[in-house]
Formats: structure tokens, sequence, C-alpha cells
């Protein structure tokens, strides 16, 4: 049987210099489902190359998939084996949609709190990051779909997205925003995009240091790399940069036409999208350009083989050069049970005074602008349309023993989508005085909360939009057994949290929002999520200056350099409010006998002293023991163990430590020095057992 690499080589020599360009450039997608095309080369048998949208479920216009929760939901459960079932249900929904590549997962560092893509992230911190990459990928591939890992690198926000310059440091670009992209390499993820922005100077989509010799030669990287959509303005530079792939290849005025955008439909002016979009007015350089300058011998023949060489590579490693083609799942039973796990599972319990599980019988008031829809996401390319849903009030309702009313209280939150708010959905009680009466009736209130978030724009605060503030208050004000419910694509300020008696953070949860929701509520599921971000008033971040954040003059300065996320609170005067990994259980956990057990290896005994199950998160952070660190950070998050625990149920839990946390990057990787001390957690303030750790 001929190998992958004879069969590619093969065609390379049968393609001709036409056809190798039309390889390597988006088109429009004949059947209109794919959110990027490569035609392919009918006369080779080379089939088309589809690209889907998919970091929370595929998605296409006008067709139907499994919402799942949005990945920051997925990597709150700590877990990485449930994110390997949620990459592996997503991929074969893709090939049951015909789709060939989901673009996903975003890996990108979770650095700026008001991010409006920080949904479709998964952490402030490289080590768990990489650990959901990784699995997302895995689960991806496993069923024959290639996955596009995005968006490469240090695309941290929103604001001017297209064109800031991020001026960042090698250590902290190696020891935090690169690692989940190489843990993707790892995993065998056979495309990465490159983001919108330029780094320290060059824009990613022509940065040979970080495409060529970082992603391709040090890693390895052997997909290819394809840049997002409208990212490129310069065909050589590109070219010869490492871009591999053009997409969309056709401008944004085509898709307008073809959208109907210039005849009557929506009024999208390209001149006055900001610098949140790229500009739509030219995307088709390789297409147009690209023969040219090979003929011109600027750009390589060698390297326009090479581009589609790796395209091709990875349409056989899936089969697609065989014509095999998966015939994939949507919206099984199994993808039904799955999501609503996912988002049981990352759901976390910020706040508990006793008032939570619910009783069963308890009359409960349902209180929130937004109870009668399910939170799906926020807007942008993410965007999913489910077969089924189940909103807060039917999850609470269908569960509840005792009575239910419910009281919507102030205006809806209305969605945001790339251009626009979308229409807010009719509301027949906008009354903060109607939810309060309606609070002090019940036995317990519950108020669902949201904020809004999308592709294209940041967050202007970490405020809860609208007068939700104000209605929470009024609530706990008529009822001191009021819980609430956090819909969050991140931290969020709550300045109530002392006033009420629960707080739950949900995050986006897809379409098993009410059913996913009522199970914690009732303690037929114990909260199993921990943050994988920290929440802290907005003031205490270290991007709260304002050349960190959005920038000055289209530079952003990560001057902070490694002292993101928790590391900056440990060495801050500004704690963190809820730390990262914090998430308290409806079980109570005790530490027993940690020990070190090899070079790369910590176990303990952990009981479940309650009488009740649950779910405890084991974190293990590596800190110096003489805590002579200079400027690191004092400890660092080197790995993590979820753990189901029955009532009185004792087990032995060993935790992998990853070699990132023992060094550090100073020209090149080096070892830190021990002697080390491994703390086991429950999260970043909240150490249970410490393990004098010396390494060979």
């Amino acid at each position: 049987m001929e190998s992958t690499d004879d069969e590619v080589a093969a065609l390379l020599d049968e393609l001709d210099r036409a056809e190798l360009v039309r390889l390597v450039h988006g088109a429009l997608d004949p059947e209109g489902t794919a959110t990027g095309y490569l035609p392919g080369v009918e006369r080779l048998d080379v089939p088309p190359l589809r690209f889907v949208d998919g970091p929370l479920g595929v998605r296409i216009p006008d067709r139907r998939a499994t919402a799942f929760p949005a990945p920051l939901a997925l990597a709150a459960s700590f877990d990485p084996s449930l994110a390997r079932s949620q990459g592996a249900a997503m991929g074969r929904e893709a090939a049951a949609h015909g789709q060939d590549v989901l673009l996903g997962p975003g890996t990108n560092l979770i650095r700026v709190p008001h991010g409006g893509r920080n949904f479709e992230y998964f952490s402030e911190d490289p080590v768990h990051s990489a650990a959901f990459a990784a699995a997302v990928v895995e689960g991806v591939q496993s069923e024959d779909v290639l996955a596009c890992v995005k968006h490469y690198v240090a695309n941290n926000q929103e604001t001017d997205r297209a064109t800031v310059d991020v001026r960042v440091g090698e250590q902290p670009l190696r020891e935090l925003y690169l690692p989940a992209f190489r843990a993707a390499v790892d995993a065998g993820a056979g495309a990465v995009m490159s983001g919108y922005n330029s780094v320290n100077g060059t824009p990613m989509s022509e940065h040979g240091r970080l495409l060529g010799d970082v992603l391709k030669g040090e890693w390895g990287f052997e997909g290819f790399v394809v840049s997002d959509w409208f990212g490129t303005t310069d065909s050589v530079r590109s070219a010869n940069g490492g871009l591999d792939v053009e997409m969309p290849g056709v401008t944004g005025e085509e898709l307008a036409s073809l959208m109907g955008m210039d005849e009557g439909g929506p009024d999208v002016d390209f001149d006055e999208l900001g610098g949140g979009m790229p500009d739509m007015r030219t995307a088709a350089r390789f297409e147009t350009e690209l023969a040219a300058d090979v003929e011109a011998g600027d750009v390589s023949a060698d390297r326009l083989a090479d581009m589609a060489g790796r395209v091709l590579s990875q349409m056989a490693s899936v089969g697609r050069l065989d014509g095999e083609r998966p015939d994939g799942a949507l919206d099984t039973d199994e993808h039904r049970a799955l999501a609503e796990r996912v988002a049981v599972r990352g759901t976390v319990l910020l706040a508990n005074d006793g008032v939570l599980p619910l009783d069963d019988e308890a009359d409960v008031a349902v209180v929130g602008p937004n109870v009668d829809e399910a939170l799906l996401g926020g807007g942008g390319s993410s965007e999913v349309t489910p077969f089924v849903s189940s909103t807060p009030v039917e999850g609470v309702t269908e569960r509840a023993g005792g009575e239910v009313t419910v009281a919507h209280g102030v205006e809806p939150v209305a969605d945001l989508s790339f251009f626009e708010e979308t229409e807010p959905p009719a509301d027949a009680d906008s009354s903060v005085e109607d939810a309060a009466a309606a609070a002090a009736d019940a036995d317990v209130a519950v108020v669902f909360v949201r904020d809004r978030a999308t592709e294209a724009m940041d967050r202007p605060d970490l405020r809860l939009p609208g007068r939700q503030d104000e209605l929470v208050s009024a609530v706990a004000d008529a009822n001191d057994r009021t819980v609430v419910v956090v819909n969050s694509s991140g931290p969020v300020e709550l300045p109530w949290r002392e006033d009420v008696a629960a707080v739950v953070e949900n995050w986006y949860p897809g379409q098993a929002h009410g059913d996913a929701a009522a199970a914690v509520l009732y303690g037929d599921s114990d909260p199993g999520g921990r943050l994988p971000v920290s929440f802290a008033a907005e003031s205490a971040y270290p991007t709260t200056a304002s050349e960190r954040f959005p920038g000055e003059d289209g530079v952003v300065e990560y001057s902070e350099g490694c002292r993101v996320g928790y590391r900056h609170f440990e060495a801050s005067d500004d704690g963190a409010v809820y730390p990262f990994g914090h998430g308290e259980s409806y079980a109570s956990f005790a530490y027993r006998g940690a020990e070190q057990v090899d070079a790369s290896t910590v176990r303990a005994t952990v009981a479940n002293t309650a009488e009740r199950p649950g779910r405890e998160v084991v974190q293990a952070y590596v800190r110096p023991a003489d805590d002579a660190n200079g400027d690191a950070p004092v400890r660092d998050l080197a790995g993590f163990q979820s753990v189901h625990l029955d009532a009185g149920e004792a087990v032995t839990v060993e935790v992998t430590l990853a070699n990132d946390a023992f060094r550090r990057y100073e020209d090149g990787w080096q070892e830190r020095e021990g002697p080390f001390v491994v703390e086991l957690a429950r999260s970043a303030g909240d150490v249970r057992a410490t393990v004098p750790f010396e390494r060979p």
C-alpha cells in the first residue's frame, strides 16, 4: 500500500502551478454550508476541503447541532477526559454535516478579564489550558476530522484585534502564551489559525520566527497554517513567513452580495467596522497574486509545493484522498447527555451559606430578565443553533416539588452579534418591586443574571449589564434565602455577594442550561467546577493600566510579564475575591499522607468526610522551598485531578506534575534550582497539604 508521503509526493508531481495555488486559498462553497472552502482538484480526484466554525459546537447558518457549554465552562470541570469526549462529539457532528475541519479549539490564554471572546477559551493558566487544548484536539481528530487551533498567538483581546501590535517578552511568550498551542500540536492538530494581531512588530500571518522557526521548526508541526478570515495583507510576506492557506479567499463585498447584504440586507459599512474587525474588502491575495509571486521568484516554487503538500498530507491523514468520509452523528442521546454533564460538571459554587442544595418541597421564586431562554453562548463565529434547549424556568419547574413563581424584574439583556444588538425578548413583567414581592412570598429566591459578550468587541467593564445588580439587591432585601446564578463569559463584579445566601457561577451553559442548573441547585449533582480564571475587583487586575489594555497608539504592552491571573494576585496587595481554582462542594474533604512518588508525581489520600457524595479537584502547585524566586511567580500550577467520592469514601489520588513548572525560559529553557515544595490545594489560595519535593 502506498504510504501517505509517497501519495502526496506523487500528487505534487502531477499538479501544475495553478492547481497548487488552488489548494492554498479559499473560495465560495457551492453548497453554502462551509465557513471556509478549498475547492480541490477534480482532475486528480483531490476532493474539496470544508472548514466549519466549532468552539461550542458546529455552527452552520440555518442548520442545527448540539450546543455544548462554552469552553470556559468545560475547563471549569478540571477534567480533560470530559474535554476529549466533547471534542469527539463535535468531530462527529462536523462529519455528519459533511465538514472536514473544525475551527477550534480556541486556546488563547485569558489575560484580560474584559475579553469579549474569553468564553471561547480555557484558562488563565498555561498548564491548565494546555491540558484542555490537547484533550479537545485528540477528541476531534479521533473522528477523522481535523482540528484547527486558534488564534496563534497572543491574541488576547478583541479591541483593535485586527491592528494591534502586542509587545511581549520572550519569557512570558514561552511560559504563558505558547504552551497550549504546543500541547495542541503534540496532540496531533492538523491545522493552526494565525491571529489578526502583530507580535513585536510583525503580523502573525507573516511571522517567520513564530510560524516557521517555533511552530514548524522547534515543535515539528506538520499540518498547515491558515489565516484568520480576512487576516492577510501581503502575499509574499505571508507565504515566506509560514502561512500556508489564506481564508476566505473572497472579498467582503463578494460575501455581502452572496448573503444579500447589498440588496436590502444588513447594512455593513466596511469603512466603519473599527479595529475589532479586519478590512474585509481585500482577501484574495493568494488567488490573485501568488502565482505571479512564484513566477517572479519572490516566493520559491518549493515553498508553494510545501504549502499545498501540507494541506494534502492532512487530507490524507483523515482518509479524504482515498475517498473516505466518516458518517458522523448528530444530536444523539449521547450528545445531549454529554452537553448536560459538561454544564453540570463545569458549574462552580462560589459561596453557600447553607441554603443549597434546595429542599425538594420548597416554594421557589425564579427571578431574572432572561429566565425564559437558554444561554447558548456569546456572539460571533461560535453561535450554535440547537435542536432542543432547556431554560432556567423550565429546568427549575420540572425539578421543583413546591410552587414555582416567575418574575423578570428588569429589562432583558439583549444579545450581541458582531455588528449590532439583537432585539431583546418580549417581557411582560419588568418591575423590580414585583420581583421583590414574589421573592418575599417564596421559601427561596433564585435569581439568574448574565453578562453579554461577543467576538469583535470587549466588554466595557466587569459590571452586569442593565439593572441586574439593582434587581439582586432588591430580591436579597426581600428574602434572606436568595441564591444568585451567574451566567457569564468570565469574571464579573458581584457587589451584592455578601448580601445573598449563595452564589453559583454557571458560565454559558449551552442547550442544557435549565436542566444543568436545576441539577446543581437541588443537589442531584455536586457542583464539580472550579474557577479557571480569577474573580477580582476590576481595578485589581494587572491590565488596568491603559498601555496594557486596550493599548496606546496601536500598541499593547505585556509589561506585567508572567504575572497574569493568580500569579499577579500572589504578588499584589489586591487579592482575588474568588481565586483561581476556587469552588465549594456540598461535601467536605480531608487530605492525608501527602508524599512524593517520583520525579514527576505526588499523591495523597483524599477522604470525603460528609454524609453525601461529592467531587473534589486536587490541585498541585510548585514553589521553591525557600521562596527565593526573584521575579518568578510565587507558585505555578503543575497538575490537577478531579475525583468523585461517595460519602465516607477515601481514595489515593496521584497528580502528575508538568515539567514546565520546574523550568524557566531565559535564553532557552533552564531548569529551576530546587529544593521545591508541592502544595496540594483546593485553590490557588487554599493549600491543604505540602510535600517537600526533590528533582533529580
